[in-house]
């Protein structure tokens, strides 16, 4: 069935705020994001933080659905948003009858845990300048928006950045300040940073872990 098909049968346009669905609650319904961009939130001591922005092509919500549990985090509209709404025995139909949404089930999954270990990975570091690097890195791989002159849109606040990465906004804007003085970032705007090369950022990071291995001297 063609895209335009399975969104005149399971389509739903969403605007930015609109909640999707909330931890905590029962959900018979999986998602596909076919536009825009979708963030990912849980509570953690009362504090709602940011899991993940997920962007077109992404599945979420399935868990609910595969196994009959509640909700393990919020979906909140962060772009405006066409998804496909699936309920179980829909997504069935569409798993069993199409080997190639099947496929790429697995692979949103196994990416899905890929991402889970890669945040803890950023979590774990004690440098903010490594936290923040590797975070930015991490979105720029998963959210980048590619530029014709080879820079990197990543639609993230250096708040949102921030608080991905377990740092105050005040520390990120520091290690922002140091990579673009490098000239490895650009000054972010009021919605996003921009990354001028993801592959000097990434040895920025490799460099932080040398130090951190052999020292200075």
């Amino acid at each position: 069935m063609a895209d335009d098909q399975l969104f005149a049968r399971f389509g739903k346009t969403c605007e930015p705020g609109e909640v999707l669905f909330r931890e905590g609650e029962h959900g018979e319904e999986m998602y596909v994001l076919q536009e825009g961009a979708i963030r990912i939130t849980k509570a953690v001591k009362g504090e709602e933080k940011t899991l993940a922005l997920l962007g077109p092509g992404e599945f979420f919500g399935e868990m609910a659905i595969l196994n009959a549990k509640p909700r393990t985090a919020t979906a909140v509209v962060e772009q405006q948003a066409k998804v496909l709404v699936l309920g179980a025995k829909a997504f069935e139909r569409m798993v069993v009858s199409n080997a190639e949404i099947a496929v790429r089930l697995i692979k949103r999954l196994a990416r899905r845990l890929d991402s889970a270990n890669e945040l803890i990975e950023v979590l774990m570091h004690r440098d903010p300048k490594a936290r923040v690097i590797l975070g930015l890195s991490r979105e720029a791989q998963f959210l980048g928006q590619p530029q014709d002159d080879g820079s990197v849109v990543v639609p993230l606040t250096e708040a949102e950045l921030a608080e991905q990465v377990g740092l105050s906004e005040s520390e990120t804007v520091e290690v922002l300040k140091r990579l673009r003085r490098l000239q490895i970032v650009d000054p972010a705007t009021t919605d996003s940073i921009v990354v001028r090369d993801v592959s000097r950022l990434d040895e920025f990071y490799e460099f932080l872990l040398m130090r951190e291995k052999f020292g200075d001297g």
